[in-house]
């Protein structure tokens, strides 16, 4: 196989695994889950890091369906080629390209639940209360 066809193909194995990771690492940090409840800081630390993980194995998945996808419209639009070996864009591209991009995607809802530093501002005043209203206030 060409160099370019074997790098895709790792990639994609790579998306795949580390998408796995991903899924093990992210479940652990779910709210819903027993495991690291004594320390909730972690337990979201181990979401956000999941949520790294998906953005990284999204992007391979990315960059191995843009390069194959690449690899086809050059073929196709090469003179050289001949017609009744020609590739087209099959529907494992579009798959391949929706689900790196939901990859990407769900990464990066899991980075945007990361915890919020406790900060100490002062303690809020109230507002004094205003005199019920008579109805004349209008004019």
């Amino acid at each position: 196989l060409l160099g370019s066809l074997q790098a895709t193909r790792a990639l994609m194995v790579a998306a795949i695994l580390l998408g796995l990771v991903a899924i093990f690492t992210a479940v652990t940090g779910m709210k819903c889950m027993k495991c690291m409840e004594e320390d909730q800081v972690k337990k979201m630390r181990m979401a956000v890091f999941g949520g790294v993980i998906f953005i990284i194995a999204g992007m391979a998945a990315l960059v191995a369906t843009s390069w194959y996808g690449n690899r086809v419209a050059r073929a196709f639009y090469d003179p050289f080629t001949p017609v009744n070996t020609r590739f087209e864009f099959g529907s494992a591209l579009f798959i391949g390209w929706a689900a790196a991009s939901l990859a990407i995607l769900g990464g990066a809802f899991l980075c945007c639940s990361c915890p919020r530093q406790e900060t100490s501002y002062p303690p809020t005043r109230g507002y004094p209360k205003n005199a019920p209203s008579t109805g004349k206030d209008y004019v």
